[in-house]
């Protein structure tokens, strides 16, 4: 990875063909609102990307970050705070959470450093229940609408687009921030951090910034995800959340940028297909409990077995 934007990530036939597909299928306003969420967690998976796949660190609780986005930006916009305006202030509160996710790294490394960012998420996700006089709890909070300059995002097609504007500039900041000094010393860290720190790199300030970076991703994604859904919560950031980002980078390809959309359509929308196609099966077929499980554990398994760099990976088994 020298920075480039990657090439099969931008082909638009492929692309264009999976959204003319699932709108002939689903009809175009819940192919729009799946879509959405496609361009969402691709955005968060991104983070995950920068954290585990190119600075090499056992990221266990990313939902916390994006859970931080999520309501740093309902917060603000309960407020009277325009949305376009609380955007950045989403963004820093993950920024920040991920600098302060990855303090225990100094002193950390492999497994226990990701059981401290496991314990982060939970001490997160408690924090945002307890905090009831700003998050309302367990009750949660309700979000309107993106908006800006009087322009609300409102229809589905109106949100997947500014979602896709947003995953845009994410992947060119991402694409530019690889091609640095800083790109090169995260993937020195994530190969050798000895070696790294014998040529000058300083392993603790590398992992840092790779968590900075990883956290702004993730408080973006929160941020419009809590205007897409319109309703946030602490459970919805849960630890199973954070499974999700962390699978759907493995599945794209933790190496490669364009591995967090190949993920997050992998997360988001095999499970509407399996879902849709349980009513084509026989009668006992489609009753059977867990079905959508077993099927969607049965394309992860041929994923791994068949891409084991991931789906934007360079070549196959």
């Amino acid at each position: 990875m020298k920075g480039r934007l990657p090439g099969g990530l931008f082909r638009p036939l492929p692309w264009a063909a999976i959204v003319a597909l699932a709108v002939l299928a689903l009809g175009a306003d819940y192919a729009f609102g799946k879509a959405t969420m496609v361009i969402t967690y691709a955005i968060a998976g991104l983070g995950v990307v920068i954290v585990v796949g190119l600075a090499g660190q056992i990221a266990l609780g990313q939902a916390a970050l994006v859970a931080l986005g999520a309501y740093t930006q309902a917060v603000l916009v309960q407020r009277g705070i325009a949305p376009v305006l609380a955007l950045p202030a989403a963004v820093l509160a993950g920024l920040l959470g991920g600098a302060l996710a990855s303090l225990p790294a100094r002193r950390l490394g492999g497994l226990y450093f990701g059981m401290s960012t496991l314990a982060f998420a939970l001490i997160v996700e408690e924090g945002l229940a307890r905090w009831e006089s700003v998050t309302h709890g367990a009750a949660g909070m309700a979000v309107g609408a993106f908006g800006v300059l009087g322009w609300r995002a409102e229809s589905t097609l109106a949100q997947a687009l500014v979602s896709l504007a947003a995953l845009a500039l994410a992947l060119l900041v991402c694409a530019r921030l690889l091609a640095s000094r800083h790109g090169r010393a995260w993937r020195a860290v994530r190969d050798d951090e000895v070696a790294a720190a014998a040529c000058g790199v300083a392993p603790a300030a590398a992992k840092m910034q790779a968590f900075m970076v990883g956290g702004a991703l993730s408080g973006l994604a929160g941020a419009l995800y809590a205007h897409w859904i319109g309703f946030i919560s602490p459970e919805q950031f849960g630890l199973v959340f954070s499974f999700e980002l962390l699978m759907l980078a493995f599945i794209g390809g933790a190496r490669h940028l364009g591995g967090a959309l190949w993920g997050a359509l992998v997360i988001v929308a095999i499970p509407q297909v399996i879902a849709l196609l349980r009513d084509q099966l026989p009668g006992e077929w489609a009753r059977a409990a867990g079905l959508e499980l077993v099927l969607f554990g049965a394309v992860i398994v041929a994923v791994v077995l068949l891409r084991p760099a991931g789906i934007a990976g360079a070549g196959s088994r």
